[in-house]
């Protein structure tokens, strides 16, 4: 019987990318998601650009009739699912500050929800989606795995309290091999441009703002402090392109399978760009103006946050491969193509 690996928030931003990634390397999938975050045209491009009607499942992971429909079908399938990935949580700081009982229910009920249909169903290797948020204001630059650890709002909270449950799951019962993935700033798009980022409302995150400028969507750019301790005064972050991201994962997946044992890494460049920096790339590959308009600080920003992603290189052989201008060329090319998102 073959090995599938089940993908929870499957059709999500970084879920999809990570999917294509795996079914590249011949791996079997299976994908579940509500689409809270996300849209179910994104199953329809999937099936577009591989050629096959992916295997899915619609519904809440909180609910374990759902989880069992996944391991059944991969299993009616002729597979029997040995990983999951789990990508399903609710990702917004500021929406967690007004909500944090929505984020501590779905982003921590979820959790144990994932794992205890795994107990049930004999899975015991698990990729966990954290955050570089577990460091809230790093002490130091850039930052490695072993830097303190702290959360500064609900969402990142969840990553944190993630992460503790865990290791105590895994301190209690030594079969569990977890790999825990410190993400930074994932951006870009799958270089077909039919997959990318398609945040609902107002984004949240810099490029895809920076997107929406570009194709006319909005009328500028809010730049929040230009007087930081940085080379041109505003806020500079490590900017990850997704598929980087995404094969990441499949790197976390090899490395659990060969190694049985689970670790903890950054997945980012080591690269810092400020905010006019991706301004004035984005404005290279998309030939737009972005302009930018200057407004007072954000309570909470940090001046700097760059990881050392040195460990995953050691570990896992993996290293982000894609500079900012294949971030902002991928990106609008997936803008560009769809200026309304999944639904345009």
């Amino acid at each position: 019987m073959t090995k599938t690996v089940l993908l929870t928030g499957a059709t999500g931003y970084i879920g999809s990318h990570t999917w294509l990634a795996l079914l590249n390397q011949g791996l079997g999938v299976i994908g579940v998601d509500n689409f809270v975050n996300s849209s179910d045209k994104v199953i329809e491009r999937l099936r577009d650009l591989t050629g096959s009607p992916p295997m899915f499942v619609s519904g809440d992971v909180r609910e374990s009739s759902v989880l069992d429909a996944c391991f059944e079908k991969a299993f009616q399938a002729g597979s029997a699912v040995s990983a999951v990935i789990h990508f399903a949580a609710l990702k917004a700081v500021g929406e967690s500050v007004e909500k944090p009982l929505d984020y501590f229910n779905n982003n921590i009920g979820g959790l144990i929800s994932v794992c205890q249909a795994m107990e049930r169903h004999g899975a015991s290797q698990l990729v966990f989606s954290s955050s570089a948020t577990v460091y809230g204001q790093p002490k130091q630059l850039p930052i490695t795995e072993d830097s303190p650890l702290q959360a500064t709002n609900p969402y990142g909270q969840t990553k944190l309290m993630g992460e503790e449950l865990l290791r105590e799951l895994e301190r209690c019962n030594p079969k569990w091999k977890i790999a825990y993935l410190r993400y930074f700033n994932p951006v870009g798009a799958h270089p077909s441009g039919q997959i990318g980022e398609d945040p609902r409302g107002v984004p949240n995150n810099l490029m895809p703002y920076v997107a929406q400028v570009a194709v006319g969507k909005r009328a500028h750019l809010n730049v929040f402090g230009d007087d930081y301790d940085t080379p041109d005064g505003t806020g500079v972050r490590d900017y990850i392109h997704v598929c980087d991201l995404a094969d990441g994962h499949v790197a976390a997946l090899r490395y659990l399978d060969e190694q049985q044992q689970s670790l903890t890494v950054n997945l980012g460049t080591g690269q810092g760009y400020s905010v006019v920096e991706v301004a004035r790339a984005y404005e290279r590959a998309s030939g737009q103006s972005i302009p930018l308009v200057y407004a007072p600080r954000r309570a909470g920003d940090v001046a700097a946050c760059y990881a050392d992603p040195t460990l995953a290189q050691t570990l896992m052989g993996w290293k982000a491969q894609r500079g900012l201008d294949d971030m902002c060329a991928d990106s609008w090319r997936w803008q560009s193509l769809n200026p309304q998102g999944f639904e345009g």
